[in-house]
């Protein structure tokens, strides 16, 4: 199994991307990337890095606590199949718009749309979020049971917000074209998350358990002390937010997690996990604000 850690400088909305290289592991999480920033009461500060990458293998003993189990379920082939072509698309329109062959690029980019209009998937979510708007309730609850039975992960939100003994964790995540490459299934997500200590003690967090599943259903456990090489101290109403990525071997897929934390203003204090809700990872995002 490899590892991959890294620190990047930039906006996770711009989109860039990055190839994986390995064998056996189809995500390494809590990869080291962007800015850490505390906000609060406290004066607030951030810290950007340039990229400094290096993949390292690792057995399941060695990877700094890191370990994996795989599942065999499988949702829908058809909507992974859709979803590859649609990364492929984008692929395709971004080399021809930067070597300039421009008649390229629009046919590609007609290409694009008409597959945005015709992909039940897309086509779904809109006719859902249209009977919502309109308060057609039963046809809103068709709809999203047709997702659900072609493709399970498009009902999971790109972003999740959940509290913990008043510790709140928020995350939003987004797919970077620029740092993918669909033609080796090779499809790199980044998410931002945001916590905010609501309690009237101080925190620290202290290690971060991550589950991640694919489009395939296969997935891995991932374990690691603190984050971005930090056991951040959080103090009462203020926050701490940081940036990271996961790279996957699908062209969907879905994180879950906890943080292990524990109170420091008294000693002795036992540690406790506060709750990462589901959220998904889709090259075809969704509408999901960001915090």
């Amino acid at each position: 199994m490899h590892s991959l850690s890294f620190k990047v400088l930039g906006d996770f909305n711009a989109r860039s991307r990055m190839n994986l290289p390995g064998r056996g592991s189809f995500c390494v999480p809590e990869m080291e990337v962007g800015a850490m920033r505390c906000f609060g009461r406290h004066r607030a500060f951030g810290r950007t890095c340039r990229i400094v990458a290096c993949a390292s293998e690792r057995n399941g003993d060695g990877g700094g606590g890191k370990q994996s189990q795989s599942s065999s379920t499988s949702p829908s082939r058809s909507f992974l199949s859709r979803s590859e072509t649609y990364a492929l698309l984008k692929q395709q329109l971004e080399v021809a718009a930067k070597s300039e062959d421009y008649e390229e690029a629009a046919r590609i980019r007609d290409s694009l749309k008409l597959f945005e209009e015709e992909e039940p998937v897309l086509r779904l979510r809109r006719l859902m979020k249209e009977a919502i708007s309109s308060e057609r309730f039963e046809d809103a609850a068709k709809y999203r049971d047709e997702l659900n039975e072609i493709a399970p992960h498009c009902l999971l939100k790109c972003a999740s917000d959940a509290t913990t003994l008043g510790i709140r964790v928020q995350v939003r995540s987004v797919y970077i074209e620029g740092r993918s490459q669909p033609s080796k299934n090779h499809y790199f997500f980044a998410y931002r998350i945001r916590i905010t200590n609501n309690s009237d003690r101080p925190i620290q967090l202290l290690r971060r358990h991550w589950i991640i599943t694919d489009a395939n259903g296969r997935t891995e456990n991932v374990w690691g002390v603190g984050v971005i090489g930090e056991q951040p101290v959080i103090l009462p109403r203020t926050g701490f937010e940081y940036s990271s990525a996961c790279p996957l071997s699908t062209a969907n897929g879905r994180m879950e997690g906890d943080f292990e934390m524990k109170y420091i203003d008294r000693v002795g204090e036992q540690s406790f996990n506060v709750a990462i809700a589901p959220f998904s990872l889709s090259i075809l995002g969704d509408s999901s604000d960001a915090f």
